[in-house]
């Protein structure tokens, strides 16, 4: 998680919003990146999308198989759009820091990886993993002017607030059972 919180501080330093994700296969990353919806002007430009181009170039024959065994971490819970791609892709797990409380698709809005009616089978997704920094980056990217945005709000007088952090609801997303599963899984 810590190289994917580095990969958001990167998509920070670029002026988008720093939502970081890796993906691991066999313990070895084989993607790395960032959001890109500011820079690219498109909406579908998120993080594990952006994984998802990067894997399917490199084994256009056998990216499929690759996922079913891939972990993603990633500093925000997916999109509701983002969880319907991996729950397509049959992804192994999914780690990430902080909810995504308007968008989230892996528990705080909607269950996409674990609802019934799909017919691909459920992923895990163990969330609250070094969350306080995901937010941290998120508050310091509101701070910031967006010269991409339709209407910019003056900013001049935010300030970063690093002494209280959303406390998460972990019964949204795991159960005690579902995450012993998943670390007998791992190991």
């Amino acid at each position: 998680m810590k190289e994917a919180l580095r990969v958001a501080e990167t998509a920070l330093n670029v002026q988008e919003v720093p939502v970081g994700c890796i993906m691991v296969y066999k313990n070895m990353i084989i993607a790395r990146s960032f959001n890109q919806t500011n820079l690219t002007l498109n909406g579908t430009k998120h993080a594990e999308f952006e994984a998802y181009d990067q894997i399917r170039a490199l084994y256009p024959d056998t990216y499929r198989e690759i996922f079913r065994e891939t972990v993603l971490y990633v500093t925000v819970e997916p999109c509701i759009m983002c969880a319907s791609l991996l729950r397509q892709l049959e992804i192994q797990l999914v780690v990430f820091g902080c909810p995504n409380e308007r968008f989230g698709g892996n528990g705080s809005i909607f269950t996409v990886n674990k609802d019934i009616s799909h017919l691909e089978r459920p992923y895990q997704a163990i969330p609250g993993v070094l969350s306080r920094e995901a937010v941290t980056l998120l508050r310091k990217f509101y701070l910031l002017e967006n010269s991409k945005s339709p209407t910019s709000k003056d900013k001049k007088h935010r300030r970063l607030e690093l002494n209280e952090f959303p406390p998460i609801d972990y019964s949204r997303y795991l159960n005690r059972d579902e995450f012993q599963k998943t670390r007998k899984r791992r190991q």
